[in-house]
């Protein structure tokens, strides 16, 4: 199967018991953890309680940004985009 990520094609292989994968399953091959993304999903945000239960399609398109902790005093958390590396 593939899948648009991040605004890169990838192939995924289809797991499970029913031979479908997950975004739970995706995220963790991806070896993130799910406390600090948020993922958007065929241009929508995938709720983190769904993830298990979200069977992605060939052809998805998915964007996950990763929340990091900066080292600016006056901010606790950033924002970082992962295609760009970008910072808001």
């Amino acid at each position: 199967m593939k899948i648009h990520l991040n605004g890169e094609d990838r192939a995924v292989a289809e797991e499970g018991q029913s031979g479908s994968f997950t975004l739970a399953q995706l995220i963790d091959s991806l070896g993130m953890k799910p406390d600090r993304i948020a993922v958007e999903l065929n241009l929508e945000i995938a709720p983190r309680d769904r993830w298990s239960q979200t069977i992605l399609k060939d052809g998805d398109r998915l964007e996950i940004v990763h929340f990091v902790g900066g080292g600016c005093p006056k901010v606790s958390s950033v924002t970082i985009c992962v295609p760009c590396g970008e910072g808001f």
